[in-house]
């Protein structure tokens, strides 16, 4: 009987999940209407009442409002505009409700496996919430707690988003060729594999694996506490050290920032260049300048994995955007995939012109030194004409494209700050040994 309370159990969470996104999206609704009714402008405040909504509504929303911003060829650009605040912060979850988690995962008994957790959190985002604490054996650690029933949430949350963009496609003139409901199943299966604690901490262990098999010493990772760890909760060695683009800090731990930072970018590159697998969300609060001046790599939650044809394309790619040259980018792209047949790469090539001329005053401004030209939105909207492209010269590039191509150019920023003599795209060579 187990077995079927759940089941059933998990059916009325989804009907009262749905209940509830129904009255918050009818309630929104209502708020437009009344704006209308009094004279304000409601077309102008639906990008705002759908994104309050979002908001409101939690996880799944927060980071499909994440999602909708990263896709400006898909979404009105006011959407778009407007889910760039939609920020994965959200009220913290009292210690009380954290310690039901911790006593349902590890025990009734979890006290007695730490001298302390510190109930104030280190930071609460829509999925998980991290607390510092000390084993009993006194090791610092910090411990991941993954928010009550999220898990619930989001299934009925995605299968009624996923059910919506199949709808959508059928009924909506022009959308059927979209792509909406493979872009809803892309952002399913990456939420998915965010709130499973052990393919984040396996992730974290190959990339460890990576660096003793290589005899790398310049990095780290956090050591995992797998005897406490289970899939919603995730503790892990605590590292003293600081964002590695705080400057101050950057030059109080290390000798020679350009050389650091040459280091971790060499690191990422032998990683992805010799396994193909890669950290693909290093953004400055996931790598880390530690005390002892080795370069910390934190929180695996999102990884990349590539074929190595994926890997020679992007090499291609990379010598085009150096060299300005449009037909070796193609010739990248059209390496890219590997079940591409007759793609005539001079009319891709002609095609990409206009897309790689934004792409490339973007990096020349980035070498330049005006960090601030690597705009999240713009670089979004330069990848997903790369894609349309590439779909209407009939290539079907991997997804992990947009990922390396925005690390390399987040890399790119961060070496302009303290090496400037460093140029990544040109000088790509020198970090893959």
């Amino acid at each position: 009987m187990p077995g079927f309370l759940e089941q059933l159990l998990q059916g009325v969470n989804s009907a009262s999940r749905i209940v509830t996104s129904s009255y918050v999206f009818s309630t929104k609704t209502i708020l437009l209407l009344k704006d209308l009714a009094t004279g304000g402008s409601g077309s102008r405040n639906i990008p705002v009442r759908l994104r309050e909504a979002f908001e409101e509504l939690g996880a799944t929303y927060i980071k499909l409002g994440q999602f909708i911003a990263s896709a400006p060829s898909l979404f009105p650009e006011e959407i778009v505009t407007e889910m760039q605040k939609c920020l994965d912060s959200v009220r913290p979850l009292s210690f009380s409700e954290i310690q039901k988690v911790l006593k349902k995962e590890l025990g009734r008994n979890y006290q007695n496996l730490f001298q302390s957790i510190d109930p104030v959190p280190m930071a609460s985002a829509s999925i998980a919430q991290v607390h510092s604490a000390v084993t009993k054996d006194g090791l610092d650690v910090v411990i991941k707690v993954q928010r009550p029933d999220i898990e619930g949430a989001l299934g009925a949350d995605l299968n009624l988003l996923f059910l919506a963009s199949k709808l959508f496609e059928v009924f909506v003139p022009g959308l059927n060729k979209s792509g909406l409901s493979e872009m809803v199943g892309m952002f399913q299966s990456s939420i998915l594999e965010e709130i499973d604690f052990i393919k984040e901490a396996n992730n974290c262990e190959e990339f460890e694996r990576y660096l003793l098999s290589s005899g790398e010493t310049r990095a780290r990772v956090p050591k995992i506490y797998r005897e406490l760890s289970t899939k919603r909760v995730l503790v892990m060695e605590k590292f003293y050290g600081a964002p590695i683009i705080d400057e101050t800090s950057l030059r109080k731990f290390s000798k020679d920032p350009s050389k650091t930072l040459s280091d971790a970018l060499e690191i990422w590159f032998s990683t992805l260049s010799k396994s193909g697998f890669f950290h693909a969300d290093v953004h400055a609060g996931n790598l880390m300048i530690l005390r002892d001046g080795t370069v910390g790599f934190i929180d695996f939650g999102i990884v990349g994995r590539i074929s190595s044809k994926v890997w020679e394309g992007l090499m291609i790619f990379l010598e085009g955007l150096a060299l300005n040259r449009t037909d070796r980018i193609a010739s990248g792209l059209v390496r890219m995939d590997g079940t591409a047949k007759g793609v005539d790469e001079k009319k891709l090539a002609k095609d990409l012109e206009t897309v790689f001329d934004q792409m490339s005053k973007m990096v020349l401004d980035i070498q330049m030194g005006e960090l601030d030209a690597l705009d999240e939105r713009k670089m979004n909207a330069i990848l997903f004409e790369f894609r349309d492209i590439s779909d209407r010269n009939g290539l079907k590039i991997p997804k992990e494209f947009g990922l390396l191509v925005k690390q390399i150019l987040y890399f790119d920023r961060y070496i302009k700050s303290f090496a400037p003599e460093l140029d990544l795209i040109r000088d790509r060579e020198k970090f893959i040994r």
